[in-house]
């Protein structure tokens, strides 16, 4: 799988098209300039999600209507177009010119990213892992996002239920409706539950932590039904039925449902010990650069291809004997894009794109604001405006 271009109208400050190499990519300039935003894009483009923000509306630039993304990709050598379609309360997807659904836009381009924003993995809320944890898993089974849709509908009309029982007079006129709705939060939690803990399994497996010579770091999935409890349909769809049973009571009396994955947690051990509160801030990060490789590893495991990989401020986030451990880890890996204010600090093969103010400006103009640090690697190609621009 390959980027071949990514092309951008109204996002942020961005506009113009981003031709991507196959091997490794740099993008450079001074902070501020779009080099983030060029990720964000990719990143948009294939997840539907943004990894900077949850409004979307706010990708959109200044004074525009809608944004336009398009991303040209070869998969197992055919090619497929994806375009993006933003408006402020909407979001119109395309595969191939064809209006597409979500289930059948996910998977054409898959992408994994490691930045500061993604330390909410490690530090953050429990939410943050579960998304990390339904983000793998939409890698290797894109029909997965249904699942996670329906549970999330479910559990959004249980707990209007359970919020207009607490203001009721009479909250046992509400247990028939209450056992409704239980019935269908067990049949999807349990599909949520056994996949989740099968994919923190493999993860477990694909972590190569010895990279970095660093501590080991390993993963468990945390759920309230128990440690022990075997990842099977039928222990989770029964343990998930007598929890319920049991807070039953509790539930009505708070007005929100105390039972399901949705309270589920990713524990994250550095030599045992949880790492947010015993790991360093370089520690931390090394650990969320192994969970991402280990989700690159795992996904070339079981897909067969390699995906693109986005590395956001390298050289903020990592020391220069990390970078190089890592660039040399990632070769035939993966697309690489990374992003930089110092681009002498990537060694060997890359092409090398200088931005300016969102625009990519030319390798002899780049050349002048870093007198330091000649522009060397693959020259950049002309790159035209793909054809039928914006999409209709």
């Amino acid at each position: 799988m390959e980027i071949t271009s990514v092309t951008v109208d109204g996002f942020r400050n961005l506009a113009g098209t981003f031709c991507v190499a196959p091997g490794l990519n740099v993008l450079w300039g001074d902070n501020g300039q779009g080099k983030t935003n060029w990720l964000e894009a990719i990143y948009l483009l294939a997840t539907t999600k943004s990894f900077r923000t949850g409004r979307l509306q706010e990708v959109i630039a200044f004074g525009r209507p809608a944004a336009h993304l398009r991303a040209e990709v070869v998969r197992r050598s055919t090619p497929v177009t994806l375009d993006l379609h933003l408006e402020a309360n909407r979001k119109t997807l395309f595969v191939n010119g064809k209006r597409a659904v979500v289930g059948e836009y996910l998977g054409q381009l898959t992408v994994f990213a490691y930045g500061r924003e993604a330390l909410d993995v490690i530090c953050g809320e429990p939410g943050e892992r579960r998304r990390f944890i339904d983000r793998g898993i939409l890698t290797l089974k894109p029909t997965y996002v249904q699942t996670l849709a329906d549970y999330n509908r479910v559990l959004k009309q249980k707990n209007a239920l359970l919020r207009a029982a607490v203001e009721s007079s009479d909250r046992r006129c509400w247990l028939d409706s209450l056992e409704d709705w239980n019935v269908q939060l067990v049949a999807l939690g349990t599909q949520l539950h056994v996949e989740r803990a099968q994919y923190a399994t493999w993860l477990n497996e694909s972590l190569d932590w010895r990279m970095f010579n660093a501590e080991q770091i390993t993963v468990r999935y945390v759920s309230a039904l128990g440690s022990d409890l075997p990842a099977t349909p039928e222990a989770v769809r029964t343990a998930l039925t007598e929890q319920l049973a049991r807070r039953r009571e509790a539930e009505l009396a708070v007005g929100h449902a105390l039972v399901g994955p949705h309270r589920d947690d990713l524990a994250i051990l550095m030599d045992g010990r949880d790492v947010a509160r015993f790991g360093s801030a370089g520690q931390q990060r090394s650990a969320l650069l192994v969970l991402t490789l280990g989700q690159l590893a795992l996904y070339r495991a079981r897909c067969a291809e390699p995906p693109v990989l986005l590395l956001d401020d390298l050289d903020a986030e990592l020391d220069t004997g990390r970078i190089a451990a890592l660039l040399e880890y990632l070769q035939g890996q993966a697309q690489v894009v990374v992003t930089t204010t110092k681009p002498g600090l990537v060694q060997g093969p890359a092409r090398r794109q200088a931005l300016r103010a969102g625009r990519f400006i030319e390798a002899a103009d780049s050349a002048r604001d870093e007198p330091d640090k000649p522009f060397s690697g693959m020259e950049m190609p002309p790159c035209d405006m793909p054809r039928s621009w914006p999409p209709s």
